[in-house]
């Protein structure tokens, strides 16, 4: 066996180990940004809806992108069992499972717009649905060699394909569940619902950010040469570039350092640099970063205020800092590293680049909001509704959905404590 193919299947095989660890970072972010009673459920559904993910990747995701097909999806190469790939370079089976995961975290960002209010059941069917209609369509228009590819369509590692994706599948969620019970006054004036651990919020930053190495240098499918260590090196800079940003304009406009804010900023560097960090040089990692830090700031802000309740905030740190990293190749693209597409406007490729990532834009995110408004317009006619009842999101998802606490101790101390509360009040 030859030794390139053998170091190009074990640097993605580690790749894909980190992108699918990113889960675990998704869990305690997701967790630690919501509230005590439903962490369980968090925790659970993310796994189970990752073995959804799985099947449906294995049954007809993988062929719906890399299958020979037309120009929107492919048609064969379905129930992959596992064949080599002529000329790929590396493991077939490893590459399957470095798309698979990928497919994965597409979906757990869509979930986010679901959190804290959403019916088990839910969750299961848009699982399916999703992996089947919305991802795959979209990675093949961009990965897959559909229309978008045909047009030099620049994205790397998914700026679009899997963060937009999934911010959209998350905006047609919380439009059709509505907010939280108790976010927003009956002057329209939103409340804040803390989230119960920051700590687990800034663990789970800690490990998507050292996920995301694998998630896109891990795209550089190849050892030779090492670029995935300047494809690191980029991410690194736009991520802590991103964290510093969102930091410096909270404290600016709202008089203090705001610890949400900062994860949020150094998750939006990070997915804006997705796409473009094999394409631009260090100091364009650096400003794109520094611009998905304020972004993430304002939108939060701007989203909050039009009751949109985005617990996790999806629509800001994937989908808005999505939109920028993928315009972002189209601005600063050097004509030495665009070896797809063409340069950007800051490097004498005119407006060309940037007109092709504004299409791809466009389109996908249109694509993936409709369609998945519709899919779960489907499900609440077959459910009944999407969201649990009244009752249930007061008692909390880990109890209604799954007849136990995330945390069973320390939510039984303190019942018993009100309780105790209320009796003393009483006498």
């Amino acid at each position: 066996m030859d030794s390139m193919f053998l170091m190009n299947s074990l640097w993605v095989m580690f790749s894909a180990v980190l992108v699918i660890l990113m889960l675990g970072g998704f869990i305690l972010l997701e967790a630690g940004s919501t509230r005590m009673k439903n962490a369980g459920h968090i925790a659970g559904k993310t796994i189970f809806t990752f073995g959804i993910s799985s099947l449906v990747f294995w049954a007809v995701g993988y062929g719906l992108i890399f299958g020979e097909g037309n120009a929107f999806f492919g048609l064969t190469d379905f129930f992959y069992s596992g064949y080599e790939i002529e000329g790929l370079g590396l493991s077939a089976p490893v590459f399957f499972l470095f798309q698979l995961a990928f497919a994965g975290i597409s979906l757990t960002i869509a979930f986010g717009g679901f959190a804290e209010r959403a019916k088990l059941t839910a969750y299961i069917l848009f699982a399916i649905l999703f992996s089947v209609l919305v991802y795959p369509v979209i990675a093949h228009w961009i990965w897959g060699g559909g229309w978008l590819a045909e047009h030099g369509k620049q994205d790397f590692a998914g700026s679009t394909v899997v963060h937009l994706t999934g911010a959209m599948g998350a905006f047609a969620a919380t439009i059709l569940l509505k907010p939280r019970i108790g976010k927003y006054n009956k002057d329209g004036s939103p409340n804040n619902i803390a989230g119960h651990n920051q700590v687990f919020t800034a663990l789970g930053v800690l490990v998507l950010w050292v996920g995301w190495f694998g998630f896109n240098a891990g795209s550089t499918l190849s050892a030779d040469a090492a670029f995935f260590g300047f494809v690191a090196m980029n991410t690194n800079l736009a991520a802590g570039a991103g964290a510093v940003a969102a930091l410096l304009v909270a404290w600016a406009v709202t008089g203090k350092a705001d610890v949400p804010t900062m994860l949020n900023g150094a998750l939006a560097g990070l997915v804006a640099i997705t796409a473009s960090c094999a394409f631009v040089d260090t100091w364009g990692a650096v400003v794109i970063g520094l611009v998905a830090g304020m972004i993430v700031f304002y939108s939060m802000r701007f989203f909050e205020k039009r009751k949109v309740d985005d617990p996790i905030f999806a629509l800001s740190v994937h989908g808005l800092a999505g939109v920028w990293g993928t315009l972002s190749t189209g601005f600063f693209a050097t004509p030495e590293l665009a070896t797809v597409g063409q340069p950007g406007l800051f490097y004498g490729g005119g407006f060309t680049q940037l007109g092709v990532q504004a299409l791809g834009v466009g389109a996908s995110g249109a694509y993936a909001f409709v369609v998945s408004f519709i899919l779960l317009l489907i499900i609440k006619k077959v459910l009944n509704g999407l969201r649990v009842s009244e009752e249930e999101e007061i008692i909390g998802l880990d109890l209604s959905e799954h007849g136990s606490y995330g945390y069973p101790e320390l939510l039984q101390t303190n019942y018993q404590s009100d309780q105790q509360l209320g009796s003393t009040k009483s006498s």
